[in-house]
């Protein structure tokens, strides 16, 4: 069975946007790095052919990276109003050791960003709280573990 690749439809939209760009500019670009390399001959001592090819290779192995993301992604549904923590959902908490409050919105890991606030759910924190609810207090599972209260899910 294939890795599902949970997105939101913002995030979808951005990587079909990056396959394109990768697709119709910057291999074109690639191509004419590696004709301009080629132009300045013997190529088996041609560090600008050597490094176009390590571009052309990049760029491709990213296009398949994208298109099997594409290929598998589940959309996440966002909006719906749930009392329990789900892929989608803004959650405040509060670390109880600090104090601290935080808030994080539950996206896949092609999305997650966590300095801005995008938490992916494979992470200890995300995997803690799924499926709780509002005041539960769970237990983060690291190497030093933390307990954290759910304040709020939207």
């Amino acid at each position: 069975m294939e890795e599902k690749f949970y997105v939101t439809e913002e995030g979808l939209n951005d990587l079909k946007n990056e396959l394109e760009t990768l697709i119709h500019v910057t291999r074109e670009e690639v191509i004419e790095e590696l004709k301009a390399a080629r132009a300045q001959g013997d190529l088996s001592e041609n560090a600008d052919y050597d490094a176009a090819r390590d571009h052309q290779a990049k760029v491709e192995s990213r296009i398949k990276e994208l298109e099997h993301q594409i290929k598998n992604a589940e959309v996440i549904t966002e909006g719906r109003k749930t009392t329990f923590v789900r892929i989608g959902s803004t959650v405040e908490i509060q670390e109880l050791d600090t104090k601290n409050k935080i808030t994080y919105k539950i996206v896949g890991s092609v999305e997650a960003d966590p300095l801005n606030g995008l938490l992916s759910n494979v992470t200890p924190l995300a995997e803690a709280i799924l499926d709780h609810k509002v005041n539960d207090v769970v237990t983060v599972n690291v190497d030093t573990p933390y307990d954290v209260k759910i304040l709020k899910i939207n």
